[in-house]
């Protein structure tokens, strides 16, 4: 039985990553296109694959939440083909729509393997859907395609989050306290971005994150038993030093902690669905040497992977949006103040800069129509 009428196939859309060394400047090639960055530099910013066997995890992340997602849909009663397919590397998205258009799809459940409202985590997914379209229909090849609301205080992802931080805690051995506060880790980007996010949004992408991360602290200091102190830190930026990105750096972060009396150190990536590049280089590595450089006790988190409450919440959302197209008025659970996000995209949502429009067509938003007649 599929009870994700009006929709025929799911697709988990993700960012993609290189398989071995080989693929590592080709797949850098992908994900900065038209930006003119030479391979010389592109193989430097390849050090951190390299450093690792020039793989990714992200993959086997991605294959391991895909298998945990039909499990749980088969064990509702849900049969319905689930796909995959990446914006910037093998199993490329157009790829995965033309198989599902092969194999009868018509209409398909996008989700994306990112929780946030941003550029880079809603808007930069639904241009590379659209392009894909695009190239489908001059094959003759017609689909409509939907995208699940941003999840990122959905109850799942939030349990998931908060169990991590506990056994984080556990782990180190240290109750929560002044000398023992937890760093909330999510990626960098341009402070212009920032302020895009937060257009015809309930919250920026910083907001965002604030609101679930005090959730997730609030929760797990009642299973602990003591009160966590906490901040927000970001990772992973890049670009000139000229263009003003989203702070503290978590190093920075930690070095500071430190010098105000913090003892240990507790890192949670809940800007990451899974262990990123992002999450086993910049925390498990660069964050690591700057802990242990300071003599500093630190344990990251887990990141919410394929945590039964976090596949549990993604499924439910996935039927959440089915009920709404088929005009039901099903429950739609968020914990923190923000509320449930929009469906589709209002205009204006999540550009690169805000009141920009850089012209490029965008799938899931009010103003576009997707299929072709």
């Amino acid at each position: 039985m599929n009870h994700l009428t009006p929709y025929d196939a799911v697709l988990l859309l993700s960012f993609g990553g290189p398989e071995k060394p080989e693929d590592v400047v080709p797949f850098l090639r992908n994900v900065t296109a038209g930006r003119g960055i030479p391979d010389s530099r592109l193989a430097e910013v390849g050090e951190h694959y390299y450093a690792f066997g020039g793989r990714s995890p992200i993959n086997d992340q991605n294959k391991a939440l895909l298998a945990a997602l039909r499990s749980e849909l088969g064990e509702r009663g849900v049969d319905i083909p689930v796909a995959w397919g990446n914006r910037n590397w093998d199993p490329y998205l157009v790829d995965a729509l033309r198989e599902l258009h092969e194999n009868g799809a018509r209409r398909v459940l996008t989700l994306v393997t990112s929780a946030y409202a941003s550029y880079s985590g809603c808007r930069q997914y639904r241009e590379n859907l659209a392009a894909a379209l695009g190239t489908l229909a001059e094959e003759g090849r017609y689909l409509e395609v939907d995208k699940v609301r941003p999840y990122f205080n959905d109850p799942g992802f939030v349990a998931a989050n908060v169990d991590a931080v506990v056994g984080a805690y556990e782990r180190l051995g240290v109750p929560p306290s002044p000398a023992a506060p937890l760093v909330f880790v999510t990626h960098s980007i341009p402070t212009t971005m920032e302020v895009a996010s937060g257009v015809g949004n309930p919250a920026s992408y910083s907001g965002q994150h604030l609101d679930v991360a005090s959730v997730v602290a609030g929760r797990a200091a009642e299973l602990l038993g003591a009160p966590i102190p906490w901040e927000l830190a970001y990772c992973s930026r890049s670009g000139t030093p000229f263009t003003p990105w989203t702070e503290p750096d978590v190093s920075r972060s930690i070095a500071a902690l430190h010098a105000d009396g913090a003892a240990n150190v507790v890192l949670a990536p809940i800007g990451f669905v899974s262990d990123h590049m992002e999450v086993i280089y910049d925390l498990d590595t660069e964050a690591k040497e700057t802990a242990d450089e300071l003599g500093m006790p630190m344990e990251r988190a887990a990141t919410a992977g394929t945590h039964p409450s976090f596949v549990s919440g993604l499924v439910d959302l996935l039927l959440e949006r089915a009920a709404t197209e088929r005009g039901e008025a099903p429950e739609r659970p968020t914990l923190g103040t923000l509320g449930p996000w929009h469906d589709v995209c209002p205009p204006g949502c999540c550009y690169l800069r805000a009141g920009v429009d850089s012209g490029v067509p965008a799938a899931c938003e009010q103003t576009d129509v997707v299929t072709v007649a």
